[in-house]
């Protein structure tokens, strides 16, 4: 489905109507196992951890949407990111931001640091900064943009012509941007990994990971990888982020035009003192975000002005259309303090030194009515 437009890929791709059926809608096969004619003779499945077809037409769907050759769903977002890092052996090397999602920086610095690869925790804002931290043991870098939670813009293809020169993998967390705003394959990314959990699920009832590639050799290491660790997901949550995914985007249009709302309002806010949205002008790199996305997204993090620990977390439990939850890109407006929540992992003064100070606040902005939002915002902030 190349040539069709996103909105109809997102409604088409991996979803033929069933063969013996005619069934519109894919069907969630619910099996663990395959009959076989006689041994080693199958109809393309034999165990379900490697193959099921309700998982293959998700797979399909999503590799269409970013315009990618293969895809490999997982059972989080986690579990994708396990499978990329476990293509390193000890002794290796990682370039990466210091602005991180915290499970991130958990899994790097928590598990597999232990088993002998190095994570360097860089500015990525200036893409040339990575040549001083590229060795002959570097094999990786691995990108966010935009950032979680402070909204920094990586140029991926400044990254991907540094990656290419040094023969390294260069990764890239689409999760905030969603294939809606932004395709790193087509910027020079080798792999694009998404938490399906957040935009493509888009209903906070499925937690899933998802891998996309062009490369067929990283895929058939990956796919390995995929079925001999076994992080895999069902066929319900494959079934739901397909049905999700149908209307991606037109919720991605409602979440831009929400947050670029909601921005505009925190913008002058008294009790704001600093506002994180890549949208405007005077957000650092904005022209690079301007060029590698289609629109700015509904993610917008703020710092309370002059605000103690016990009153952030007034404010942040005073909401009453957005939740104090942690995830994000649900169609239900979210507010998270990612200090004592998403990056509880990460040491105070590591967080702090990336921004993520005490009375930050993050939003996920929803696709609620606008009016409803910014008057809930206007009683909180009061």
């Amino acid at each position: 489905m190349k040539n069709y437009r996103f909105g109809t890929k997102a409604i088409h791709a991996g979803a033929d109507p069933d063969p013996s059926t005619g069934a519109i809608m894919t069907p969630i096969y619910q099996t663990s196992t395959y009959v076989q004619e006689y041994p080693g003779k199958h109809k393309g499945y034999a165990y379900a951890r490697g193959k099921n077809p309700t998982r293959e037409a998700l797979q399909k769907n999503i590799a269409a949407l970013e315009d990618g050759k293969h895809c490999l769903c997982f059972s989080s977002g986690m579990g994708s990111m396990d499978a990329v890092i476990k293509l390193l052996r000890p002794g290796d090397e990682v370039i990466t931001g210091d602005d991180l999602y915290g499970g991130s920086y958990r899994m790097f610095t928590k598990v597999f640091a232990n088993y002998g690869i190095k994570f360097h925790f860089i500015n990525m804002t200036e893409a040339s900064n990575i040549k001083n931290y590229i060795n002959a043991n570097t094999k990786l870098i691995w990108v966010e943009t935009p950032t979680n939670p402070t909204m920094q813009i990586v140029d991926i293809e400044a990254c991907a012509a540094i990656a290419k020169a040094a023969n390294v993998i260069l990764a890239v967390d689409n999760t905030f941007a969603s294939p809606y705003l932004q395709n790193p394959l087509a910027l020079g990314a080798d792999i694009i990994m998404h938490s399906v959990t957040k935009y493509l699920g888009g209903h906070s009832d499925v937690v899933m990971g998802a891998l996309v590639t062009n490369n067929d050799s990283l895929y058939e290491q990956l796919a390995f990888i995929h079925n001999s660790c076994g992080a895999t997901p069902g066929p319900m949550d494959s079934f739901l982020v397909m049905r999700g995914i149908k209307t991606l985007h037109l919720r991605m249009e409602r979440h831009c035009f929400n947050g670029r709302k909601v921005a505009a309002y925190l913008k002058t806010h008294p009790r704001i003192e600093k506002i994180y949205w890549p949208g405007f002008e005077d957000h650092p790199n904005h022209a690079i975000a301007k060029k590698q996305m289609r629109d700015f997204g509904g993610m917008i993090s703020i710092v309370l002005k002059d605000a103690s620990e016990e009153q952030t977390f007034k404010i942040a439990s005073s909401f009453q259309v957005f939740s104090l939850a942690e995830s994000l890109g649900g169609v239900e407006s979210l507010i998270n303090h990612p200090a004592t929540m998403t990056h509880a992992s990460i040491p105070k003064a590591e967080r702090e030194k990336a921004g993520v100070v005490d009375n930050l606040l993050r939003l996920s902005v929803g696709v609620e009515d606008i009016e409803d939002l910014l008057a809930d915002l206007k009683q909180a902030l009061a």
